[in-house]
């Protein structure tokens, strides 16, 4: 069985170990890196990272982009939505569905 992570700062995850999820605060970017390769390789399906760390390790997410797991989602961190979460989803439904459910 799969399990779901959540990777950023600690300010922005800290909230969702009480639903159960692992978390995984970092605090620099090759911390980042180095735990996002690490759980992308292990046992984790789902992974969620904050929309600011994703912005900094775009090159290290599409080496997993074509894979089936993980689905790695982008989350708002406490400094707010970019919008970039919504536009990752939203690019996956019109791939898997073959067009823009959203009309926008």
């Amino acid at each position: 069985m799969y399990k779901i992570a959540v990777l950023g700062d600690y300010d922005s995850i800290y909230g969702f170990a009480t639903l159960g999820l692992d978390t995984f605060p970092v605090s620099t970017l090759e911390e980042a890196a180095e735990t996002l390769n690490k759980l992308a390789t292990g046992r984790y399906g789902v992974i969620y990272i904050t929309e600011a760390m994703a912005a900094q390790l775009k090159q290290e997410i599409s080496r997993y982009e074509e894979q089936i797991t993980p689905a790695i989602i982008q989350i708002p961190g406490i400094a707010g939505n970019t919008g970039a979460g919504v536009s990752g989803v939203k690019k996956s439904v019109e791939i898997a569905v073959g067009s823009d459910i959203l009309f926008s």
